[in-house]
């Protein structure tokens, strides 16, 4: 009797202790996680919030916020011209920014993974270097490039060709875009590259594949994390950008930031509510972007 009544005692005991012990692991995993989750909710779910609750308030006089429930902003970015032209102008500055950055960078990145490990380190620093100096400073160094008395202009006439309207041009916009953008292009897919396994190579030519066909079932399926990663870099700060389009293109064609940087801050009055609903279409359209492309590229690894 004395045995069944300790036992029956030390049963609730450990079920007491056992409970404690979860009780201060969700404390632990809880403070574990406190920042993190301060940080997205203070920096990025509210500020989110805010904005959407914007894109459905009303334009007052005066770039007046009211708090009146409207539909409106949204109707005028799909019916009006000016704002779904940008919408498609953006769009595709960055479709064609991608496409040429993994045209240039894959071969750069091959190239530095196949060079000597000192001679590696030289090569991505000097990829690195155009860092150093402020993004403004470069994209006006191109407007001098591109210019009529600039460094192109002047070795075409030095030929005694005419000169070239290269600035201010889509054209100059897309080279600034390419020039920013190339090294996030580079180095996620110079990473994936330093891990792969080059042997595979020899024995897809020993299989009977020639070069083109090893690389684009061997190669290009094992570096694809490098690619998207690289791609993703490159196409969500192009398509949102406005210094360089504003600079290069003598901001005669409207892109997506410089219309939501004019609604927010040069136009006369502001329309906030505009602009709001402009960046959460702009967030939507991306992000079904990104989960579409992802998708694409994992079912073709697979």
């Amino acid at each position: 009797m004395a045995a069944d009544t300790l036992a029956s005692d030390s049963q609730p005991r450990e079920g007491q202790i056992a409970a404690l012990l979860r009780r201060s692991e969700r404390l632990q995993l809880g403070l574990l996680l406190f920042p993190g989750l301060f940080w997205l909710v203070t920096f990025f779910a509210l500020p989110l919030v805010v904005v959407v609750l914007y894109s459905f308030a009303t334009n007052g006089p005066g770039g007046r916020i009211e708090w009146t429930f409207t539909l409106n902003n949204y109707r005028t970015l799909f019916t009006e011209s000016l704002y779904v032209n940008a919408y498609w102008r953006s769009i595709w500055a960055g479709v064609w920014t991608t496409l040429i950055c993994l045209a240039l960078g894959y071969p750069l990145a091959y190239s530095i993974v196949r060079r000597p490990p000192r001679w590696r380190t030289v090569l991505l620093f000097l990829i690195l270097i155009p860092f150093w100096t402020n993004f403004l400073v470069r994209t006006y160094a191109w407007m001098l490039i591109l210019s009529n008395n600039g460094i192109i202009n002047s070795a075409i006439q030095s030929l005694g060709l005419p000169r070239v309207a290269l600035y201010p041009s889509e054209g100059a916009v897309l080279i600034g875009l390419i020039y920013g953008s190339l090294p996030f292009m580079v180095l996620p897919i110079y990473a994936s590259l330093a891990r792969f396994d080059f042997t595979l190579m020899e024995a897809a030519a020993d299989l009977g594949a020639d070069q083109v066909r090893a690389f684009l079932r061997v190669m290009l399926p094992l570096t694809m994390p490098g690619v998207a990663a690289g791609s993703v870099l490159v196409f969500i700060p192009t398509v949102g950008q406005f210094v360089v389009s504003d600079l290069l293109g003598g901001a005669k064609v409207d892109y997506l930031g410089n219309l939501l940087q004019r609604l927010f801050t040069r136009s006369n009055p502001p329309n906030w509510p505009l602009g709001s609903a402009m960046a959460i279409v702009f967030m939507i359209v991306l992000t079904v972007a990104i989960i579409i492309y992802f998708r694409v590229t994992t079912e073709e690894d697979r």
